[in-house]
C-alpha cells in the first residue's frame, strides 16, 4: 500500500514535552503542524514515562515559560474541577496533589494528558494540527543538507505516512531523526581532552549513557496482590553493582551528592508530615521511597475518597545498567531487561523487602496500571534520560554552568539565549559503570546555537537532543527545560518561515537574533534570569 502523503508547514516528530511545546509555538503563529508520537499519551516523560516534574525551587515565581506555567496551572485546575479535594487543598494556590518530595506538583500522569489535550484541542478542531499516534519515524528523505520528508509508520498496523514540511523538528526521546537524516550527532561521554570538562573521563565512550528506568505505579489494598514471579528474578536478585553497597533489590543506593551508600526507608501510607516541601536545593527528597514520588496523598482528598496513597516508583534501584539502547542492535532485549528489573523489584517489595515492623514483604502492594494506561502496571514507555545529541553550532559544556568550574553561583549567561533552566548537573549511574555525577549548578540559559545542527539546514533539535555534552545533559534534560527547548525551536521555525531566513542566519546575525529574542519574550519565554544563586 502506498504511503499517505501530508504537507504541513512544520513537522514535529515526537510528542513529548518538547514536541507539544514546539507544536503549540508554531500553531500560535497561524501555521500548520503534524505532530507524531509512538505512544497513546502525549507528554513524554511527564505522562507516558510516568515521571512527576523535576523542577527548580523558584518554579512558582519565575524561571519557566508562560505556556509551561499554563500547563502547571491547568493541572491544578483540573483537580479543583473534577477531584474530591478537601477544602484546604482546594484553596491552596500551590496545590500538590501527591504531597511528594521530588516536586511541588506531584500528580497523576492522566491529568497532564487531559490538560495537554485541552491545550491542543482548538488547533485540532480547526484542522491546523494533525496528530498521528502511535507512529514512529522509519526513514528520511534528504537532498543536500535539507530534509524533504519523513516517513512514519504505525506500530500497530504498519500503515505509513510521508510528511513533507519546510521545517522538521526532532522532538523524539532518543534523537531518532538524527541517524535517519544523516545529521551529525554524538552519544555517550566525551573525553576530558575534548572540552576540558572537570567531570569528564579520560577516554570517550559513545555507549556510556545514563541508565533508563521503567517506572511503575502502585498502592496497597486488602488481600494478597503478589504478582507472578518475574522470569528474570533470579538474575536481578543477585545483581550488585560494585559501587552500590548492596544488591539492586534492596533499600540501599548511593547518595547522589556524596556517593556514599545509604539505606532508604519505605513507610506504607504514612501520615502527612506538615511543613515538608519539595526543595531540590536542600535534598533530592528520596530518603523515603513512598513519599518521594507520591502522586496521590489520601490527605489531599475528602475522607474515604482514597483507601491508599498512590506512588510512582522511579528510584535508583530501577536504573537499568546493563547496556545502552542508543545505536544498539538489540534494543528490544534491553528494554525488556529494564521491564524485568522493574517487575523484579516490585515482586521483591511484595515478598522479601524488610518492613519497619521487622517482617518481610508487603503482599498487599498492588500495581496500578489503570493510573498509567497499561494492563501491567508499568509505564507505557521507559524513562529515557539521555538522547543522541546533535553536533550543534553551540555546545554547552560543564564550565559554562557548573558553580565550581565557573567560580560563581550566579546566573550562567549566553549571548544568544532563547530560554532559561535550572537543575543540578544530575547524571544517574551509567551503563559504562559510572556512579552518580551530581554537580552544583548555576541558573543557566539555553543558547540558540545549541538547537541548530552544524550542517542540516531545516532540522532543529526540540528535546533532550540539543548541543549538550554527556555531562551538561544532566542539567538540560528535565521537564521545564525540555518544554522551553521545544517551544523556542517551534518559535524559531515559525520565525524562519515568516522571514525567509534559515536558523543559521538567525544565529549568525546579531540583529536577527535580537529580533527573534524579542519575539520569544513577547510569547512569554524568559531568556534571562534575575540575580539569583544556584545550588
Amino acid at each position: 500500500m502506498k504511503a499517505l502523503s501530508i504537507e504541513v508547514d512544520v513537522a514535529v516528530i515526537g510528542g513529548g514535552l518538547g514536541g507539544v511545546a514546539a507544536a503549540l509555538a508554531v500553531l500560535r503563529s497561524g501555521r500548520t503542524v503534524l505532530l507524531s508520537d509512538e505512544f497513546s499519551w502525549l507528554g513524554g516523560q511527564l505522562t507516558s514515562q510516568a515521571v512527576p516534574p523535576d523542577e527548580h525551587k523558584w518554579v512558582e515565581q519565575f524561571g519557566v515559560t508562560s505556556s509551561y506555567r499554563a500547563l502547571r496551572e491547568g493541572i491544578r485546575q483540573y483537580y479543583r474541577d473534577f477531584y474530591p479535594l478537601t477544602p484546604e487543598a482546594r484553596d491552596n494556590a500551590w496545590l500538590n496533589p501527591g504531597a511528594g518530595l521530588v516536586s511541588k506538583l506531584c500528580h497523576e500522569p492522566r491529568v497532564a494528558v487531559a490538560v495537554i489535550d485541552q491545550m491542543l484541542a482548538p488547533y485540532r478542531s480547526s484542522g491546523r494540527l494533525q496528530v498521528l499516534q502511535p507512529y514512529v519515524p522509519v526513514a528520511v528523505e534528504r537532498h543536500e543538507h535539507v530534509v524533504s520528508s519523513v516517513l512514519l509508520r504505525n506500530i500497530e498496523n504498519g500503515h505509513e505516512v510521508s510528511v513533507s514540511a519546510p521545517y522538521v523538528l526532532d522532538a523524539t526521546e532518543t534523537g531518532a531523526l538524527l541517524p535517519l537524516s544523516s545529521t551529525d550527532y554524538v552519544t555517550g561521554s566525551e573525553s576530558n581532552a575534548e572540552y576540558g570538562e572537570p567531570s569528564a573521563p579520560d577516554t570517550a565512550d559513545p555507549r556510556n549513557v545514563q541508565a533508563v528506568t521503567w517506572c511503575f505505579a502502585f498502592d496497597v489494598a486488602p488481600g494478597d496482590n503478589t504478582i507472578d514471579r518475574p522470569a528474570d528474578y533470579d538474575y536481578w536478585h543477585s545483581y550488585e553493582p560494585t559501587f552500590w553497597g548492596d544488591r539492586l533489590l534492596s533499600f540501599t543506593a548511593p547518595n547522589p551528592r556524596t556517593l556514599t551508600p545509604e539505606l532508604r526507608t519505605m513507610f506504607v501510607n504514612p501520615p502527612l508530615v506538615e511543613g515538608r516541601d519539595a526543595d531540590q536545593s536542600l535534598s533530592g527528597g528520596d530518603t523515603d521511597l513512598w513519599m518521594f514520588r507520591r502522586i496521590a496523598a489520601r490527605s489531599t482528598f475528602t475522607e474515604g475518597s482514597y483507601e491508599s496513597d498512590i506512588v510512582i516508583a522511579n528510584w535508583p534501584m530501577l536504573d537499568y545498567l546493563d547496556e545502552s539502547i542508543l545505536d544498539n542492535d538489540d534494543v528490544a532485549r534491553h528494554l525488556e531487561g529494564a521491564r524485568q528489573l522493574a517487575l523484579s523489584y516490585f515482586y521483591w517489595l511484595q515478598t522479601e523487602a524488610p518492613r519497619p515492623d521487622g517482617g518481610f514483604g508487603w503482599p498487599g502492594l498492588r500495581l496500578r496500571g489503570d493510573v498509567l494506561g497499561t494492563a501491567d502496571g508499568l509505564a507505557q514507555a521507559p524513562y529515557i534520560r539521555e538522547s543522541r545529541r546533535i553536533k550543534a553550532l553551540t555546545t554547552i559544556v560543564e564550565q559554562d554552568i557548573s558553580v565550581a568550574a565557573r567560580g560563581s553561583d550566579g546566573p550562567a549567561r549566553f549571548d544568544k539565549s532563547v530560554g532559561v533552566g535550572m537543575y543540578r548537573i544530575d547524571l544517574h549511574p551509567s551503563v559504562g559503570g559510572d556512579n552518580y555525577i551530581d554537580v552544583e549548578c548555576s541558573p543557566f540559559e539555553i543558547p540558540l546555537g545549541a538547537l541548530i545542527p552544524r550542517e542540516t539546514i531545516n532540522l532543529l533539535a526540540a528535546s533532550k537532543n540539543i548541543g549538550t555534552t554527556h555531562i551538561t545533559n544532566g542539567a538540560y534534560r528535565l521537564h521545564p527545560v525540555e518544554w522551553n527547548i521545544g517551544e523556542s525551536a517551534g518559535e524559531l521555525a515559525a520565525f524562519c518561515l515568516e522571514t525567509g531566513h534559515t536558523p543559521r542566519d538567525v544565529w549568525a546575525d546579531d540583529a536577527l537574533t535580537e529580533q527573534f529574542q524579542a519575539r520569544l519574550e513577547a510569547s512569554g519565554i524568559e531568556i534571562h534570569w534575575p540575580e539569583i544563586l544556584g545550588y
